[in-house]
């Protein structure tokens, strides 16, 4: 199968589940024999634009003419049998879409977030959950900033959702959600249900499984408040107001709170904070955890972090809700805490802590689990019947000819 990748990729400076299962599934593709291309855009690349450049990005957010042009172009000469869309925002736009009509090449969609309905994506705002813009016109997100605090940089974003949502829903023959959590969200927003499947994330092998109990609890991934860092905080001082757990707290990433988590943990023995880890560095540090801390408090579409530590033979403490409900088995691949309560987190610590027996346990369990739904064969194969679906369902309207609005539409942007 020929497939071309459309991702604009986040930033490098903070950590990216996204960018980091977009490059695990083309080398998956590629590693099984397929032909893969990417067509890429890089948020890295805006600081080095001049001024003007700079100031042009928010208008390129809804849409970027020249995309459509240069991946129209590309699609045509390289002929792939599927696109797969991923992140578009800020650079690439859903611009992307009218080029795949353009070339009549059907189009894939994963959605790793919530921005087909809710601007910043988060189903969050103020640390609270947040639904105002579901099903409705985006105009909360802008009157309350959503996006990074700023009703200016929201704007954009708004924009998008807005001229777009129909493009979206009738220009991709497949969207591919990454939990049944976030499908339910999204079909009752309104989403063509018969086109949203489940397909969950799939992670590598890491090679080794943990055996002994662990040394240390572990936090990995962005310092954020949506992530739940600042409630890990919390309850971390809780327990060890009442005498701690026995094990050191490991935090491992970069983010907004880093200033903030950085003088949390100095000075403390039961803390350390060690920055942002590479991926082998990610791997030995799952390994050696008592648990993986997964304690966000917003709605996650899926979690990464919880099948890595999967992978491992290592059970998870995650809030209970969004994805995690489906991703942790509470009681036997690990265990969910009441989410933004602290106390809760707290209490699951400490649980799981005491028990090292039980943790071995939940850590078998979670590895059964891995290789039942998440490792990399399973995760190939459920692509390409997705991918295969998509390219059906375009022969089917090519012949039948397509009604659908949108479709190949006669835009003149």
């Amino acid at each position: 199968m020929h497939v071309l990748v459309v991702h604009n990729r986040y930033g490098s400076a903070q950590p990216s589940g996204e960018n980091k299962v977009v490059d695990q599934e083309v080398a998956l593709l590629r590693e099984g024999g397929h032909r893969v291309g990417v067509f890429e855009r890089r948020s890295d690349d805006i600081a080095g634009r001049s001024l003007l450049g700079k100031a042009a990005v928010p208008l390129l957010v809804p849409w970027n003419p020249g995309v459509r042009t240069e991946l129209a172009a590309r699609l045509r000469a390289e002929r792939p049998d599927v696109v797969h869309v991923h992140n578009v925002f800020p650079l690439l736009s859903p611009a992307v879409l009218a080029a795949c009509a353009d070339a009549g090449v059907p189009a894939v969609a994963t959605l790793h977030n919530y921005t087909q309905v809710c601007p910043p994506g988060t189903l969050q705002r103020e640390g609270r959950p947040c639904a105002e813009c579901v099903g409705a016109t985006p105009l909360p997100a802008v009157r309350h900033g959503c996006y990074r605090g700023s009703r200016l940089a929201t704007v954009p974003l708004a924009v998008s959702l807005s001229a777009n949502r129909r493009r979206w829903w009738s220009g991709v023959e497949r969207f591919l959600c990454i939990s049944a959590a976030q499908r339910d969200v999204l079909v009752r927003a309104g989403m063509p249900a018969g086109r949203l499947a489940v397909k969950h994330n799939f992670v590598p092998d890491p090679g080794t499984v943990r055996t002994e109990p662990g040394e240390h609890l572990l936090y990995l991934g962005r310092l954020a408040e949506a992530k739940g860092v600042r409630l890990l905080m919390a309850a971390w001082d809780a327990l060890a107001a009442d005498g701690g757990v026995g094990v050191p707290l490991v935090i491992a990433g970069t983010g907004p709170l880093e200033p903030e988590v950085t003088a949390w943990a100095a000075g403390r023995d039961d803390v350390r904070y060690v920055g942002l880890y590479d991926t082998a560095q990610c791997r030995e540090a799952i390994a050696r955890s008592v648990a993986v801390v997964a304690p966000s408090t917003w709605l996650e579409a899926f979690g990464l972090v919880v099948v890595e530590a999967m992978a491992a033979g290592v059970p998870t403490v995650a809030a209970g809700h969004g994805a995690f409900v489906e991703l942790v088995e509470d009681g036997v691949t690990g265990l969910l805490h009441r989410p933004n309560d602290a106390a809760s987190l707290a209490s699951r610590l400490r649980r799981i802590t005491a028990a090292p027996d039980g943790g071995r346990e939940m850590g078998r369990a979670a590895r059964r689990r891995y290789e039942q739904d998440f490792s990399p064969a399973v995760g190939l194969e459920r692509l390409l019947e997705e991918y295969r679906t998509a390219i059906a369902g375009r022969s089917a309207l090519a012949r039948g000819g397509d009604s659908r609005a949108g479709r190949g539409d006669g835009d003149s942007r």
